[in-house]
């Protein structure tokens, strides 16, 4: 895997925290959902939310967490995957960015 040119390494920055803000955003919007759904028990609904929360935290520390520059191509592809980053976003990114990104998320299957 070729290392992120230094123009989409600085792009990358920008667009990982929009792509976060917006990924908490989601899970914020699926919590509250869970909490508000009265059809079932407290306790269905607490172990829903934990069990949510458990997914959507190991999502965001593979997607998110620890971002070197070595790895910024796999970390954009995964944002991506997780519907996150725009199709205006990604078109900043150099071609040859957008391809590799393109390439890993037809080997994670979408």
């Amino acid at each position: 895997m070729r290392e992120i040119l230094e123009s989409d390494w600085k792009i990358f920055r920008t667009v990982r925290e929009a792509a976060l803000d917006r990924y908490c955003a989601r899970v914020l919007d699926e919590c509250a959902a869970a909490i508000q759904d009265t059809s079932t028990t407290n306790h269905e609904r607490y172990l829903r939310l934990y069990r949510l929360l458990h997914k959507r935290d190991d999502e965001l520390a593979s997607a998110f967490n620890d971002f070197p520059r070595s790895t910024a191509i796999i970390q954009l592809a995964h944002i991506r995957r997780l519907g996150v980053v725009t199709d205006e976003e990604l078109g900043r990114f150099s071609k040859e960015t957008r391809e590799l990104v393109t390439g890993i998320m037809t080997g994670f299957g979408g």
